[in-house]
């Protein structure tokens, strides 16, 4: 398989016609976010991700991460990669500038970590949970601990992961036993075990800073006695410099189906006194930070998905092209590209990763827009289909690569099973993506519980006005391809609606028969809105070859591709929303009893 090449036409395409780049910049704080500085971080990412992490990606799969006794050992590279990363400022890219950092939007940070994850979704992992762990501190931390912290996460120089899930809790966070005990000087002692927790341990970085969920003795029972910690693995001394080793080690790392090179660590608090940990935010408030740090996860997590089913199609593509075997229709021996069936199912994973990308960023701009348009008015509306659409992003878009990465193994033939061409990595990867910062289901529960019940599809409804506008806009393009998007297009959406008024009455009266049918609302939701986004990319195209303008073959080869994906993707909205309006019967209709006996 060759090494990971960006498609910084595609993605620029994006950056600029859908996602409104231009609009982003203007915003306050991203005045100096120029298009040639964007252009040149997008250029050097590319190299970087191509040249750098990809060539190790096959090495961390073969060699993983090694454990003994607490010490985990990276796979060879690691460590001189990391260091160019940091060198490099690349953890810095969207921490805010009062911070230390470059105060990029997340829709360019979107765009680098595609890339990160695409070429080595192992090494990529590291960084992210540091980003999130300085996302935490500037959020509630103190300003000491702002201070004393956040400029050696920022660096690189100390690592950060986020402790959330234990032994007996898995997903039910109310669950969770880790014990905090205040201490005379402010600070507590924490003893407990967290499980699952990505490079807890590890030797790229000097300190690694663990974010820990934990209950004080007399807080209250369930998630609102929940509180935040920071727990150094090293104490740090009051000039900043490394003390001694806090009470917190690696007791184990899980041998995993993929992502063999991340160290999956079970850590120990507190087995000789107590871990040193102090309060970020307030007592029983840690769950509130936590969300707003898993939103930005989950959706770090959807590009992630993105990511992996764009590598998992240039696996395919690359080989597609250069394979011969078999006659093909027009006679004689030619590359297996010629052979409709591996055309088509190029053409399932070119058109649902141009939409993935296209939906990602389209969310990324949002949440910019969220947290900086001037006009009150418009950060809420903005805000509101972010939330809308972040449990999409991570469900829809990972789910969606497992499919993908296992369409690669399927162009690949008896190849793509085997572990030397290294395609089958991708879909050993992809599959702990769509369970990641919790699984399908959690997401299309919140999805349905947290955002569409809760306004009763206001939001919701607010995205089907753009779907419709987009499709007017279709009218004015003549020719069978715009013709066969803005019909498809249409019929999804109405598909969409009809689930979402469904799903809005039925609740008071069958809760379970709504929750039943809340993943392929999710799924749903995410096909229509990346055949929306599809529409649009294919009315800015057409723009562009009608004042011929841009690469012409570029924008030729985006209206086919939006109008395959209008013909084959779409119309699976309406057998969804079937399923959701009659399938929840049938899916709580057997009792536990019928489940047991069905194997006598």
């Amino acid at each position: 398989m060759k090494d990971y090449l960006a498609p910084l036409q595609d993605i620029r395409f994006v950056m600029r016609h859908l996602a409104d780049m231009p609009s982003v910049m203007k915003l306050p704080g991203f005045e100096e976010s120029g298009q040639d500085t964007v252009d040149a971080i997008l250029d050097e990412a590319a190299k970087f991700a191509g040249g750098v992490l990809s060539p190790l990606n096959r090495v961390g799969d073969v060699h993983g991460a090694r454990y003994d006794n607490g010490k985990v050992t990276t796979p060879p590279g690691w460590q001189a990669a990391y260091r160019q990363f940091n060198e490099g400022g690349w953890g810095a890219l969207s921490v805010d500038g009062a911070h230390g950092g470059m105060g990029l939007p997340r829709v360019v940070s979107a765009a680098v970590n595609e890339m990160w994850n695409s070429a080595n979704l192992a090494f990529a992992l590291c960084p992210m949970l540091t980003s999130s762990a300085i996302e935490a501190l500037i959020l509630r931390g103190s300003a000491a601990l702002q201070a004393r912290y956040i400029p050696p996460l920022l660096s690189g120089q100390w690592s950060g992961t986020m402790n959330l899930t234990e032994p007996q809790a898995g997903s039910d966070l109310a669950a969770i036993r880790t014990r905090a005990d205040k201490q005379a000087d402010g600070s507590y002692k924490i003893t407990g075990q967290k499980i699952y927790i990505t490079y807890g341990e590890h030797d790229l970085a000097e300190n690694i800073i663990h974010m820990v969920l934990a209950r004080t003795p007399d807080a209250p029972p369930g998630v609102k006695g929940i509180s935040l910690f920071l727990v150094p693995k090293r104490l740090v001394n009051a000039d900043g410099s490394l003390g001694e080793h806090n009470d917190v080690r690696a007791i184990s790392i899980e041998h995993k189906l993929g992502i063999h090179a991340s160290p999956t660590c079970t850590m120990a608090f507190g087995e000789a006194g107590g871990a040193v940990g102090y309060l970020v935010g307030e007592e029983n408030r840690g769950l509130e930070i936590m969300f707003i740090m898993m939103n930005a996860a989950r959706f770090a997590v959807g590009v992630e998905g993105l990511a992996l089913a764009e590598r998992a199609y240039q696996a395919a593509r690359d080989y597609a092209l250069e394979r011969v075997q078999g006659a093909t229709l027009g006679g004689g021996r030619g590359s297996i590209i010629g052979h409709p069936d591996v055309r088509r199912m190029l053409m399932l994973m070119k058109s649902q990763v141009e939409a993935m990308r296209a939906l990602a960023y389209v969310v990324a701009m949002a949440m910019d827009h969220g947290e900086r348009a001037p006009d009150p008015a418009r950060r809420v509306v903005q805000r509101g289909f972010g939330d809308l659409m972040i449990p999409v992003v991570k469900g829809w878009c990972t789910e969606t690569a497992v499919e993908i990465a296992s369409l690669a193994i399927q162009v690949y033939g008896g190849m793509g099973y085997v572990e030397e061409t290294g395609v089958a990595q991708l879909l050993r990867d992809a599959r702990i993506t769509s369970i990641y910062e919790g699984t399908t289901a959690i997401q299309a529960n919140d999805l349905v519980g947290r955002k569409l019940l809760r306004d009763r599809g206001a939001a919701l409804r607010s995205v089907l006005c753009a779907m419709q506008g987009t499709v007017a806009a279709l009218v004015l393009y003549e020719g069978e391809d715009m013709a066969a998007i803005r019909m498809n297009l249409a019929h999804a959406a109405e598909a969409l609606a009809e689930a979402e008024e469904f799903l809005v009455a039925a609740h008071a009266g069958d809760a379970a028969g709504v929750y039943a049918g809340s993943v392929p609302f999710l799924k749903l939701l995410g096909i229509t809105a990346g055949g929306w986004q599809m529409a649009r990319a294919a009315l800015a195209s057409a723009e562009q070859l009608r004042t011929q303008t841009g690469p012409q073959d570029f924008h030729r080869a985006k209206i086919l591709t939006a109008r395959f994906y209008a013909e084959h993707i779409l119309p699976q909205a309406q057998a969804m929303a079937h399923s959701i309006r009659a399938g929840g019967h049938s899916v709580m209709a057997l009792s536990e009893k019928d489940f047991e006996a069905s194997g006598g």
